[in-house]
């Protein structure tokens, strides 16, 4: 009996220092010399770098790492490819295509299978979404790009509305997923993505079903209290809440902020020097700084940059002549303070600090500060036009006169 006893013991201490261990391979199909696979997770707007391994002569790699925490990683292949994976007590075999070898290299990885893994069964699926969401926007935007538009808003707000139609599918397929899925560990990878106030009781639906499946999980109490957390903050960066307040050096090292302009009606645009977008929007803020710089309004561009040396190259080819400020650590603590993980991210505040709107993009910066100075919220303006436009339209009431039958009284009893 008491052999019995030990030998459940070891099998037991076994399987718990498995459960803790996950081994992943796969082979390479085109390959760099000194090519790397390297496992990262991301949480909390930075990264931590599980492993590097190389790419050995026969194209072959393997990782064995110890999970501490079950949940989403990323496989990274030689940064040509990447997969999002669920890292837990399984192991997995991924094989990927590796370099690009296109005269013309564009950067659309195709996408990859994880095999071995029940509990990727989900990210599969999830990686496929993603992976068709990406290739939709590339052929939108090919289609806008060769199509004739009456003008550059035109063809900026149909885009936009596309874009908007694709990410709405991405969603409601992702919510089919976590049904589908529902009660599976794994799932923790679409409820992360939930939003804590409009999917609230979706969020706490999820996890009661991971919760029933297996009791005591500790990822599933974990994210719950994250989520509530996430939904305060959130809450805290809503329009008409006080902004909240940080320093950072500006280009001649004074420290800076959201207070340093307080009085004045403020736009603060989160950007960095290695992003597209944002140094296209750039002449966009030029002139809208020219037009509305002396009738009370400021400018505040904060870089999230990780190299100074890249940041401040930017600002001389660039040239604004608004304040300029880097944000330490490559910004992640502004981002998690003002809750944007994509730039650029531009925002108003009025003369007392407080958010008027978000995500300002084009045209939109123009005419939403211009609204303001005349004292309209973001969307009262238009509102009143189109109200106006349709009194206009109405036609007026005709007097009642010879030929016409008067409406018939419904009986009741």
């Amino acid at each position: 009996m008491k052999r019995l006893f030990l030998l459940l013991l070891v099998a037991a201490a076994v399987v718990s220092c498995r459960d803790n261990k996950v081994t992943i391979k796969g082979h390479v199909q085109f390959t760099d010399p000194d090519m790397q696979m390297t496992l990262l997770r991301f949480k909390d707007h930075g990264r931590d770098t599980l492993a590097v391994v190389p790419v050995d002569e026969n194209q072959n790699y393997c990782i064995t790492v110890k999970i501490d925490e079950p949940g989403v990683y990323d496989l990274n292949c030689g940064y040509w490819e990447r997969v999002s994976l669920w890292a837990e007590d399984e192991d997995m075999t991924i094989d990927f295509r590796g370099v690009d070898t296109a005269a013309i290299k564009i950067k659309n990885p195709p996408f990859e299978i994880i095999k071995g893994s029940p509990k990727n069964d989900l990210m599969n699926d999830l990686n496929f979404n993603n992976f068709r969401n990406y290739q939709q926007m590339i052929a939108i935007s090919q289609a806008a790009y060769r199509a004739a538009f009456v003008s550059p808003s035109d063809k900026d707000g149909l885009t936009k509305a596309l874009y908007d139609a694709n990410f709405a599918d991405v969603n409601a397929r992702e919510k089919y997923l976590l049904e589908r899925y529902a009660g599976s560990p794994s799932t923790l990878a679409i409820i992360r993505m939930l939003d804590p106030i409009s999917e609230e009781d979706l969020i706490n639906s999820a996890l009661d079903e991971i919760e029933k499946a297996h009791p005591g999980y500790k990822p599933a109490a974990d994210m719950r209290s994250q989520k509530a957390e996430d939904k305060e903050r959130k809450m805290r960066m809503m329009v008409g809440q006080p902004a909240p307040l940080f320093t950072c050096p500006d280009s001649d090292g004074n420290p800076v902020g959201p207070e340093t302009f307080r009085g004045k009606l403020l736009l603060i645009d989160f950007w960095a020097s290695w992003c597209g977008p944002c140094r296209g929007e750039i002449p966009n803020l030029k002139e809208t700084y020219a037009k509305y710089k002396d009738k009370g309004v400021e400018f505040l561009s904060v870089s999230i940059d990780r190299s100074e040396e890249a940041w401040r190259k930017a600002l001389e080819e660039e040239g604004t002549p608004w304040p300029q400020a880097l944000a330490p650590n490559a910004g992640a603590e502004v981002m998690d303070m003002y809750q944007f993980s994509g730039i650029p991210f531009i925002l108003l505040l009025d003369q007392e600090g407080k958010i008027v709107a978000k995500h300002l993009r084009g045209e939109a910066i123009g005419r939403t500060i211009g609204d303001l100075l005349d004292g309209y919220m973001p969307g009262e303006r238009e509102k009143a036009e189109q109200k106006e436009e349709a009194a206009k339209a109405a036609p007026a009431a005709a007097p009642m006169g010879a030929g016409m039958i008067p409406a018939t009284p419904i009986k009741t009893r």
